[in-house]
C-alpha cells in the first residue's frame, strides 16, 4: 500500500496559530520529496475518520492540549495508525512540567527550586507555609502554567508585589502553576531525532526572558548553533538531555530545554514532544547544523513513526 500521510495541525489549543504554521511547513517539506501528504485541521475533522480515509501514517504538528498531551496519541494507538513522536504516556508526562520535574528529581537529575501551587490553594488564600516556601526561592521568579507551551501565561516577577498578578495570569491557562527560581545564566535547547542528539543551541534575547514575543514576533532573538560550549560542556549537556529524555520514556523526536545558572551549571526545564517547525523554530536550526535539509528532517521524523 502506498503511504498516505495526514499532517494534523491547528486544533483548539491556545497554540493553534503556531501549530498551523508548523503543519504547513511540514506539509511543504513532505510534498517537496514527492510524499503524498494532506493537511488536516483537527478542529474541522474527526480523528476517528483517519482509518476509513486510508491514512497510513500521521505526522503530528499539533501543539498544546489535545495534540501534545497524550490524548491524541492514545486515540491513534486505538486506531492502530503509526504516528510521529512519543507515545501517549511519555507525551502526557512531558506536557506536565511538575511531574516531569518529580521524575527527574527522583533520578537525581538537576532541576531548579520550585513551588507547586494549585488553583484551590490560591483561591483559598496563600497560607503562611506556602508564602514562606515561595519567598525562600528569592527573586526574580518565573511563574508559568504547568501544562502549556509557547510561553503563554508566563511571567517574570522581579518584585514580590506583582506575584498575585502573575499568578492570576498563569491560572487563566491551567489549574496548576509552577513558581520557579529564575536562573540568570544562558538558555539552551537540545533536539533529539531517534537516537541522535543534535548540537545544542544557545538562545539570546533582548527581552527579560525567552517569551512568546521573543519566540515568534521580534527578529532580534539570536540562536547560536554551535552554542559556544566547550567540547566537555557540550558532552555533559547532551548526556543530561538524553537522560532526561529516557527517564520520561520519550521517543521519535523532540526537544529538551535547559537553563544554566551563573556558574554554567545546567538545570532541566521541560521536554517538548511536538516542537514547533516554523521559520523561527529551533529543531530545524539544529538539524541544519547536523546536515539535514528541512525536507530531510521531516522525512526522518516520519520514518521514525510507529
Amino acid at each position: 500500500m502506498t503511504n498516505k500521510i495526514a499532517v494534523l495541525m491547528g486544533g483548539n489549543s491556545v497554540e493553534r496559530d503556531i501549530s498551523l504554521m508548523s503543519g504547513l511547513a511540514i506539509l511543504s517539506g513532505l510534498n517537496e520529496l514527492g510524499i503524498e501528504a494532506h493537511a488536516l485541521d483537527t478542529q474541522d475533522v474527526s480523528i476517528l475518520d483517519l482509518k476509513k480515509n486510508n491514512f497510513t501514517k500521521i505526522f503530528i504538528a499539533l501543539h498544546g492540549r489535545g495534540g501534545e498531551d497524550g490524548t491524541l496519541q492514545a486515540v491513534l494507538d486505538f486506531l492502530q495508525i503509526p504516528y510521529t513522536g512519543s507515545g501517549f504516556m511519555a507525551s502526557a508526562i512531558s506536557m506536565d512540567k511538575i511531574r516531569s520535574k518529580l521524575l527527574w528529581k527522583g533520578k537525581g537529575l538537576p532541576v531548579s527550586n520550585y513551588v507547586w501551587l494549585t488553583r484551590t490553594q490560591y483561591d483559598s488564600g496563600l497560607d503562611d507555609h506556602i508564602k514562606k516556601k515561595i519567598f525562600s526561592l528569592g527573586l526574580p521568579l518565573i511563574i508559568k502554567p504547568n501544562c502549556g507551551g509557547s510561553s503563554f501565561g508566563i511571567s517574570l516577577v522581579n518584585n514580590i508585589d506583582f506575584l498575585c498578578k502573575a499568578l492570576q495570569k498563569a491560572f487563566l491557562y491551567d489549574q496548576d502553576v509552577l513558581i520557579e527560581t529564575f536562573l540568570n545564566g544562558s538558555e539552551y535547547t537540545v533536539s533529539i531525532i531517534g537516537n541522535q542528539v543534535l548540537p545544542s543551541i544557545r538562545i539570546e534575547t533582548r527581552n527579560d526572558f525567552f517569551n512568546y514575543e521573543a519566540k515568534y514576533i521580534v527578529n532580534d532573538t539570536q540562536y547560536f548553533c554551535p552554542s559556544g560550549l566547550s567540547s566537555s560542556q557540550e558532552i555533559r549537556l547532551q548526556q543530561l538531555v538524553l537522560s532526561a529524555w529516557n527517564v520520561l520514556g520519550c521517543s521519535g523526536w523532540g526537544r529538551v530545554d535547559v537553563m544554566a545558572d551563573q556558574n554554567e551549571n545546567f538545570y532541566l526545564l521541560e521536554v517538548n514532544t511536538s516542537p514547533g517547525m516554523t521559520n523561527h523554530s529551533l529543531v530545524p536550526i539544529a538539524a541544519k547544523h547536523a546536515g539535514y535539509s528541512f525536507s530531510q528532517l521531516v522525512a526522518r521524523i516520519l520514518e521514525l513513526a510507529n
